[in-house]
């Protein structure tokens, strides 16, 4: 557990009383981009500014926001509400999203930067990083959820 999170929680439960259900999705996206940051940091054994908000590797903060996101709905208006709906049909696609077309976006750009190099070495290298495996997304996915049930 992070060292901040008992203090994060409550502040973010005192200001989000005006708008839970936005202010949950941002905290999840937050602690999930942090937590990226120090597994990238750890795994590197040197501090990985970059990791703290760039797309992809682990977990998936784009995950972690949209589940974030709809467990709020759920808390706040119910499984029958038109908002969560709405809300769930987003998030499928950003799960779908992060998981196939954003993972073969960093395929194709391992590639390509293999032909850019021999080619145009001077130029910037495409971002190999941009999607997810299904273990990020779903670990994404959970701490959403779980960040939203102790918000609630």
């Amino acid at each position: 557990m992070h060292p901040w999170l008992p203090v994060i929680v409550p502040l973010a439960h005192l200001l989000g009383n005006a708008n839970v259900i936005l202010v949950a999705a941002l905290f999840a996206s937050l602690v999930s981009q942090l937590i990226k940051g120090a597994v990238a940091s750890v795994r590197a054994r040197s501090l990985t500014w970059s990791r703290f908000w760039e797309p992809g590797g682990f977990p998936s903060s784009h995950s972690a926001t949209v589940t974030a996101l709809a467990t709020a709905v759920v808390l706040t208006h119910g499984w029958q509400s038109d908002l969560f709906a709405v809300v769930a049909v987003l998030a499928v696609i950003v799960l779908y999203d992060a998981v196939n077309i954003r993972q073969q976006v960093g395929q194709h750009s391992k590639f390509l930067n293999i032909l850019r190099d021999r080619e145009t070495p001077w130029e910037k290298p495409f971002a190999e990083l941009v999607g997810h495996t299904r273990a990020e997304v779903m670990t994404g996915a959970a701490i959403g959820i779980l960040l939203t049930l102790l918000f609630f």
